[in-house]
């Protein structure tokens, strides 16, 4: 079968052989390019990239993937904050396991999440990245009688609009791009008031300037809800932060809160807002155009925000 490979820093479709072993096979039908796996391009990963996937079981059963493999016995796994599992990077598919941009796919039963029929398997690769806001939003404690402010107009500051959004909040933007402006405003987010104050800033860009302009957003006692991840360190605007007694809370990946996996809670606002994944899904390509697709998805001038792979 094919799969997308890394070369160093280049993106390449390789002859493999299908998978084997553990788990349910999935054939995948969509799997999202990330801006992480641009960023790991040259970091050495020996795996199938994809960490964005969905598909079908052999009976047809059409499914997205939570792309993790969490031991399910330690401390965190057992609370349900399996994201913190001691397995570590080693559990993550897409990273250090085989992932979804291939024509075929080995997962543990326990990672598939059956979707609503209402929504299409082609825009399910839309479940994992919108799980992240969902868990965002959970551990900041949004309850819908806040405004917020997100900073930064990628598919993780649209996700987190489209979360925040379904609490019933009131939610404005600040994006740099015009095709995610106006993605933003499809989902029903304003434009950024630099007059008003905010009661939660979430920062979806993580930059020095998008950590400082969401505190200055911030009305004293806010919450600063951190979703983008900072590779090379963070800077923080110390003495604003501080003096306004600003809560930072940052979130990491997906967990479950009782019987509930954020990856579902996920899979029901995309089935109840068919205009999340019209308003981020930008562009599509085969899997054989997989080199040309990551040119796109780096490229934000070209208009794109989410760029999928279809096998």
């Amino acid at each position: 079968m094919k799969a997308v490979r890394c070369e160093g820093r280049d993106v390449i479709v390789a002859d493999v052989p299908l998978p084997s072993g553990h788990g349910v096979e999935v054939r995948v039908r969509s799997s999202g390019i990330c801006g992480s796996d641009i960023h790991l391009l040259g970091a050495g990963l020996t795996a199938t990239m994809g960490h964005e996937f969905a598909g079908l079981l052999a009976d047809g059963t059409a499914v997205a993937v939570e792309p993790i493999t969490p031991c399910g016995a330690c401390p965190y796994c057992t609370s349900g904050h399996y994201n913190h599992c001691t397995s570590g990077a080693s559990m993550i598919l897409g990273v250090a396991l085989d992932g979804g941009m291939a024509e075929r796919v080995r997962v543990p039963e326990s990672a598939l999440v059956l979707l609503p029929p209402a929504v299409p398997v082609t825009d399910a690769c839309l479940v994992e990245p919108l799980a992240i806001a969902v868990h965002g939003v959970r551990r900041v404690g949004l309850t819908g009688s806040e405004r917020v402010a997100v900073i930064g107009g990628g598919t993780i500051g649209l996700t987190g609009v489209a979360a925040a959004r379904a609490t019933g909040a009131q939610v404005d933007l600040a994006a740099r791009w015009d095709a995610q402006k106006a993605a933003g405003a499809r989902l029903g987010a304003g434009e950024i008031d630099d007059t008003a104050t905010y009661d939660i800033a979430i920062d979806a860009a993580g930059t020095t300037s998008s950590l400082e302009q969401a505190v200055n957003l911030l009305r004293p006692c806010g919450k600063l809800l951190i979703l983008s991840t900072f590779w090379e360190g963070m800077t923080m605007p110390g003495f604003a932060l501080c003096m306004k007694e600003i809560d930072v809370v940052p979130a990491a990946m997906y967990g479950r809160h009782g019987p509930s996996r954020d990856v579902d809670t996920s899979a029901m606002l995309l089935a109840g807002n068919a205009e999340i994944a019209r308003a981020i899904i930008t562009h599509r390509f085969p899997l054989d155009a997989a080199e040309e697709a990551f040119r796109v998805a780096a490229d934000r001038q070209s208009g794109a925000i989410k760029v999928v792979l279809e096998p």
